[in-house]
């Protein structure tokens, strides 16, 4: 198995701003600006959009030196594709292009009674995050530095002891987390949560929390009173029956050797690193062994083969966010946040950097760290046909230029597009899937026919894959014909006649 550091990553393009060379500007996705010379080629239109449409198709398609097959011209996909990318706290960088929002919640504020729960403030949270066309992620806590105990009430009056110390200028009360009242509430909180939140589309990913300050599973400097891992296998036990859709996240990679956590190397959770490139890449200093990928790699092959079915986020360290972006090389202090990226194979990191205000290099630089975080898929040609029957063929070959694959299931559609742009056939191929493709894979072959002949007026054929969300934003391609308004169709071709 190759290191971190040996292994190979997918080129950034010339044009990164992640290099030296800074171009500023730079279209995010196709935005029906194209240059004149084009035009005398277009067949006339009926309107702006159906001569939009043919540009595109002029533009970003060559014919391939093989039967019917199509050479896709690749542009880089927008950084706010879904699922991916930086996140913010909830309300907050709204004119940073992300797709996901993040908050806390108290365990106290779930649970004001051991047999009634209280969902209004996550169902409050999803609502107004999916109406700005984002999914959600939380964690629940039941300690928090500088903050009053996440313990409801209840809990507190029936006995349960809090032990107060101060780091850091901040007191901290840490909960007896072996009191089995404690342990109950977790766990059926736990059970709620996936009978309530496992279907919902809103819900993007769960970082496990609960346990430790801010719930990242950890007590420092108190280690006497961090949690047995009698419990933490409680609390892993119940996310792992009570989810199957939403990705669960844990905070360190564990295995059977670990003197302080429960082993995770075998269960179907992602990892979070709460220190991203201040404490990400293994140094081989005994000071520093608590380092994400150092404890990755103590954990094993398991671990760190993980990202592969199971996502890696976590949060830019904050001693970061005023100089992340400060220079083209990345960041001043810390660790490389490219090479951090590489070898972590993150999907999606919180970074409260994107809320503050930048130089537009600064931002240009912050927006293709963005887009390098997980997937991005480029359909690398196309080939369409028409059977004898009239119906429509399309055959695909699909690679992943990002460094992680995409998690969900989510459907993928081919449509059938008038002059105007407009769908006047769609269907969802059988087989189709984005799930596992991985970066350096050989292009995933996909092909297709609909089940009924051409419509009247078919000119093109368009594939999309919608978010289940409603509002929500659908997965874009990294490919110039790439259409960028709410619809998400990638433009295939034209249709052979």
């Amino acid at each position: 198995m190759s290191t971190p550091s040996e292994t190979a990553h997918p080129p950034l393009a010339p044009d990164n701003p992640l290099h030296s060379t800074v171009r500023l500007g730079r279209d995010l996705a196709w935005n029906h600006r194209f240059p004149s010379p084009w035009q005398r080629h277009l067949r006339p239109c009926k309107s702006v959009a159906g001569c939009v449409l043919a540009a595109v198709c002029k533009l970003a398609l060559a014919q391939g030196a093989d039967t019917g097959w199509m050479q896709l011209e690749y542009s880089p996909a927008p950084p706010d594709n879904p699922l991916k990318g930086f996140v913010p706290y909830a309300g907050q960088a709204r004119e940073f292009p992300h797709s996901m929002e993040f908050r806390y919640f108290a365990l106290r504020e779930l649970l004001p009674s051991p047999d009634q729960f209280d969902w209004s403030p996550v169902d409050r949270f999803l609502e107004e995050v999916a109406q700005r066309g984002c999914q959600g992620i939380f964690r629940v806590w039941l300690e928090y530095p500088g903050r009053p105990s996440g313990l409801p009430r209840w809990l507190l009056e029936s006995g349960v002891q809090l032990t107060q110390y101060a780091h850091e200028q901040k007191i901290t009360l840490t909960p007896d987390y072996t009191h089995p009242a404690v342990r109950r509430a977790m766990v059926t909180t736990i059970q709620a949560l996936g009978a309530r939140y496992d279907s919902d589309s809103r819900v993007a990913y769960i970082t496990a929390g609960f346990l430790g300050q801010w719930g990242e599973w950890h007590t420092y400097p108190r280690d006497d009173l961090w949690a047995p891992k009698a419990v933490q296998e409680e609390i892993m036990n119940a996310y792992e029956r009570s989810f199957r859709r939403v990705p669960i996240l844990l905070r360190y990679p564990a295995g059977e050797q670990d003197p302080h956590y429960a082993p995770n190397h075998r269960r179907p959770f992602g990892y979070h690193d709460d220190s991203f490139a201040w404490a990400t890449l293994e140094t081989g200093r005994k000071a520093e062994d608590w380092f994400f990928m150092a404890r990755m790699r103590r954990a094993g092959p398991e671990a760190m083969e993980k990202w592969k079915t199971h996502p890696i986020g976590g949060e830019v360290r904050p001693e970061l966010w005023p100089v992340l972006w400060a220079s083209p090389s990345g960041n001043r202090k810390g660790q490389d946040f490219l090479h951090c990226v590489e070898v972590t194979h993150a999907t999606w990191l919180m970074d409260s950097s994107i809320a503050r205000r930048w130089s537009p290099e600064e931002r240009e630089r912050a927006i293709a760290g963005a887009r390098r975080l997980g997937y991005e898929f480029h359909v690398a040609r196309a080939r369409l046909w028409r059977t004898e029957s009239g119906a429509c063929g399309v055959a695909i070959e699909l690679v992943n230029r990002g460094v992680a694959p995409f998690y969900a299931e989510w459907p993928m559609e081919l449509a059938i597009l008038d002059r105007e742009g407009q769908p006047l056939a769609q269907w969802h191929p059988s087989g189709w899937s984005l799930r596992g493709l991985l970066p350096h894979d050989p292009p995933r072959q996909l092909e297709s026919t609909s089940s009924a002949p051409v419509p009247v007026g078919g000119v093109y054929a368009a594939l999309r894959v919608p978010n289940p969300m409603p509002r929500g934003r659908p997965v874009r391609f990294a490919n110039r014909s790439q259409r960028s308004d709410e619809s998400g169709w990638l433009l295939l071709g034209e249709l052979p006649r």
